[in-house]
């Protein structure tokens, strides 16, 4: 294996996180995701896969096919922008709230590690060259628990007023992102791009 992908989490990462998005006229781009996205399609040529949980599918707030179109519509705006998103997973499946077939506690729900480990079987990514990119340490806080996650890294900016950019160093490449940080192990922050 030899591929290193870009995981990023949907909702606080590439669109404001305004909660149970189905639409795209309630969907409004991160600043700076694009830059981003170009940075690794296009300078480190490398993919960049979605693992995002909706749970608000198994809720019964909105349904597969909403969802489908959504996701449609977001990557042709990557397109659009000279970039890509190579694949797209999510997890309807909610243990408590989700309902009928939907109510379980599913191994691709994060924090569990079940999506990212099918996108590095499906793409044949070298985990050691990976990082994901998250809003919340909650949300990927149990994919250390897999060996094979153990060097993937977390970008996280909750609710920050004053966003900058940044220049940071993830081990293996070089990008910018335009939120402050919370520093986990192989990311330095080498100050403001």
């Amino acid at each position: 294996m030899h591929n290193g992908a870009l995981f990023l989490d949907r909702d606080g990462v590439i669109n404001v996180d305004r909660g149970y998005i189905h639409r795209s006229d309630q969907f409004e781009f991160v600043l700076g995701i694009f830059d981003l996205a170009r940075s690794w399609t296009n300078e480190l040529r490398r993919p960049i896969v979605v693992v995002t949980n909706q749970s608000g599918i198994g809720r019964g707030y909105f349904d597969e096919n909403a969802y489908a179109d959504l996701t449609r519509w977001m990557c042709n705006r990557f397109e659009a922008e000279h970039t890509a998103i190579t694949r797209v997973y999510h997890c309807p499946y909610h243990p408590v709230d989700g309902t009928d077939e939907y109510r379980c506690d599913h191994p691709w729900r994060k924090p569990k590690p079940g999506m990212l480990l099918q996108a590095i079987s499906d793409l044949a990514l070298d985990p050691a060259r990976c990082a994901i990119l998250g809003d919340r340490m909650s949300m990927v806080a149990d994919l250390g628990e897999a060996p094979v996650l153990r060097q993937l890294c977390l970008i996280s900016a909750p609710g920050i007023p004053d966003a900058r950019p940044f220049k940071l160093e993830l081990g293996f490449a070089a990008v910018r992102w335009n939120r402050r940080t919370v520093v986990c192990p192989r990311l330095t922050v080498l100050g403001a791009a």
